[in-house]
């Protein structure tokens, strides 16, 4: 071993830790959903006031599904997803995950519910320690949550790391400065998926990367998720990106959800005019193509001091005297396609799956 890699102690005299599937289930796992958060809030204090990143978010993600969460910068994308994960702990609201409310686990029972949910960050050289080897850096959550001896540990490393696309014997001893970014994140999607997890929590996974190296990556991901089963909760500002990878959207915007739906009914018609104006702010590549504008105008208001009502009121060309009076709620107007706005784009929608409408009697 050089110098500068971490010493990796044996488990073998070590105690498992406890598991949590023997918990009761929560009312909230009945619909079948792998996770389950409802009414979340996260807040945080400063000099300036109380800074209110996420407010009252609700949203399911089903075994096997991938839901993307998009939004502009500072939107609460980011804390809504450490949210997830307890860390930092939310001001208030239900995270179930598997049956178990994790907001209500301390201590062992809270890491080892961890253990079935892992993140992929977006900048990979900075949640890659720099001195570790790629070998010790993908072992590191085996040994922290004491997962066979050093033998089993060194095969469950290569098989993830071919699982990646890296070859062992090439990459394994490298360290993050020897890497290209693709393969960076490589690694630290390997990290991820060590353990076996059942759901990726992925924050902006490629957006540091190259156009062609996030093809390359989002493939990955595509492929892991039919040959591992897993779920992703999928954080982007990007629309177009998140349409190749979402079988849901949810579209975010100071802090609360604003619309959540199919991709394809999302993209193809968006009920609330953030979600128009996002899709509205995707270059074309076709020099012939007209899109109607639909400028967002103003800056992304203060999360501590919000506006009244609507929070999207006060940068859009629909807004009336109600959306300042009252917050508006949301509601489904197709099936699986809801939104937030007292004055939506679409009245009444065309579901995907055929061509009745809400209100419309079943053919």
């Amino acid at each position: 071993m050089t110098s500068g890699e971490p010493l990796l102690p044996e488990a073998a005299n070590t105690a498992p830790l406890p598991e949590v599937a023997n918990m009761a289930p929560l009312p909230d796992a009945a619909n079948g959903a792998l996770l389950a958060v409802r009414d979340l809030v996260h807040r945080f204090h400063t000099n300036g006031g109380v800074v209110q990143a996420v407010s009252g978010v609700s949203f399911d993600v089903y075994p096997g599904e991938t839901l993307g969460i998009v939004g502009e910068t500072g939107s609460g994308k980011s804390t809504l997803a450490r949210a997830v994960l307890q860390a930092p702990r939310p001001t208030s609201g239900s995270v179930v995950f598997r049956g178990t409310d994790l907001t209500t686990l301390h201590g062992s029972r809270l890491l080892a519910a961890r253990r079935h949910l892992q993140m992929v960050f977006q900048d990979p050289f900075g949640s890659l320690d720099p001195k570790w080897s790629v070998r010790n850096l993908v072992e590191e959550p085996l040994i922290a949550y004491r997962t066979g001896d050093r033998a089993a540990r060194r095969q469950r490393v290569d098989e993830v790391l071919e699982l990646v696309g890296l070859d062992p014997a090439v990459h394994g001893r490298r360290r993050p400065r020897e890497l290209s970014g693709g393969q960076a994140q490589r690694v630290a999607i390997a990290r991820a998926v060590a353990l076996s997890p059942a759901l990726l929590i992925c924050d902006e996974p490629v957006s540091s990367l190259d156009v062609l190296i996030q093809a390359q990556v989002l493939n990955l991901f595509e492929r892991l998720r039919a040959e591992l089963g897993l779920s992703y909760l999928f954080i982007a500002h990007d629309l177009a990106l998140v349409k190749q990878v979402s079988d849901r959207v949810a579209v975010m915007y100071l802090g609360k959800l604003c619309e959540v739906g199919p991709g394809d009914s999302v993209y193809r018609q968006p009920l609330h005019p953030y979600t128009r104006a996002l899709l509205d702010s995707i270059p074309s590549t076709d020099p012939a193509a007209t899109r109607a504008a639909s400028t967002i105008k103003g800056e992304l208001p203060s999360p501590i001091h919000p506006p009244t009502g609507c929070r999207f009121r006060t940068r859009c060309p629909r807004a009336a005297e109600r959306c300042a009076a009252e917050e508006p709620q949301m509601r489904e107007l197709a099936a699986g396609h809801s939104v937030a706005c007292h004055f939506p784009l679409v009245e009444t929608v065309t579901t995907a799956r055929s061509d009745q409408k809400i209100g419309e009697t079943p053919r």
